[in-house]
């Protein structure tokens, strides 16, 4: 509890100074989208935080609206959002009244939870902190649901406000020279803390 005391008291002091700047290009963003892609603006939808609770996301929209959700497909805007995590930034009001951290495991799906904690039980160490609008496993963009894994527990063993504040500097990086060229080459040093057990 005092881990997650700090964590806290570490967001709101890095997250309360900038909201007016953060407020200022979230609508500038919302307006693009409205412009160059119509309504909606938004994209909202229920995932699963700390301890299993359910809460509800806020995202820019980058896909297309047909009824069926198989059809829909990013669109060229959505994509250069996506590509420099933009479409994420409504996700601070989550930050702000507590249903996220700045850093954590990014938020699944209540579907993709229980399917892929059942298919790979380790992955359930993620619901032990609060999930975050960037990770270790997002800096470097791990593939398939075993590194994530790997790389989540990393963070809940070793998470320090140190390890937080260099995550956010390496994911501001990222999202100004996009995800694949700002992300971090090697996820071995990570992996293998995890699985030692190191902290």
């Amino acid at each position: 509890m005092r881990r997650r005391a700090a964590k806290r008291a570490l967001d709101l002091a890095l997250l309360l100074p900038l909201v007016p700047l953060f407020a200022a290009l979230i609508g500038g963003l919302a307006l693009v989208v409205l412009v160059g892609q119509g309504r909606p603006i938004f994209f909202r939808q229920a995932r699963v935080g700390v301890g299993g609770r359910r809460f509800g996301i806020l995202k820019l929209r980058t896909m297309t609206t047909e009824a069926d959700p198989k059809d829909r497909r990013p669109t060229r805007l959505g994509a250069w959002l996506r590509q420099r995590g933009l479409d994420e930034l409504p996700q601070l009001v989550n930050v702000l009244v507590g249903d996220m951290s700045l850093v954590g495991p990014r938020p699944l799906t209540p579907a993709d939870a229980e399917r892929l904690s059942a298919a790979y039980p380790p992955f359930a160490r993620r619901f032990d902190v609060p999930p975050g609008l960037t990770g270790l496993a997002q800096i470097c963009q791990a593939q398939g649901v075993e590194l994530t894994a790997e790389l989540d527990r990393a963070y809940v063993l070793r998470q320090s406000a140190t390890m937080d504040l260099a995550i956010l500097l390496r994911t501001a990086w990222m999202n100004v020279v996009g995800k694949r060229r700002g992300a971090l080459r090697s996820q071995l040093p990570w992996v293998r803390g995890a699985r030692a057990g190191t902290s």
